[in-house]
């Protein structure tokens, strides 16, 4: 049974960081990508980032370009989200994804094939 699981989220101030965790495990990842989305209150579930398992090629969307990074750790089949200079804006629910597609890196929710449950942020300004 596929899992991802999410950890790391919380409350934190304007301009504070947070290091979300998703914890992979039900098969083999190695092939995959593995990608952010957030989803605020009223609002559509949008793209954060994403990283190829294999390789370590990025993907950012542009509001988090150089605010946040991506990362994993093979040995732990965990991927991380570095998250700095938090905004209130970045307040949602973050969820992350694995992608069976390994030539895209996509930014479409719909090429997605796994999820996890969430894990909320909350930043206060």
């Amino acid at each position: 049974q596929v899992q991802l699981v999410e950890s790391g989220g919380g409350l934190v101030q304007a301009g504070g960081s947070l290091n979300l965790s998703c914890a992979a495990s039900g098969r083999t990842f190695s092939r995959d990508v593995m990608g952010w989305f957030r989803q605020a209150p009223e609002k559509e579930r949008e793209f954060v980032a994403a990283i190829r398992w294999s390789g370590g090629n990025t993907n950012y969307a542009d509001f988090v370009k150089g605010r946040f990074t991506v990362s994993r750790d093979n040995a732990e089949n965990t991927v991380y989200l570095q998250m700095n200079s938090l905004k209130a804006e970045d307040t949602a629910v973050y969820y992350c994804a694995a992608s069976r597609q390994p030539f895209l890196i996509s930014r479409s929710s719909g090429t997605y094939d796994y999820w996890g449950q969430g894990t909320q942020v909350t930043v206060s300004s």
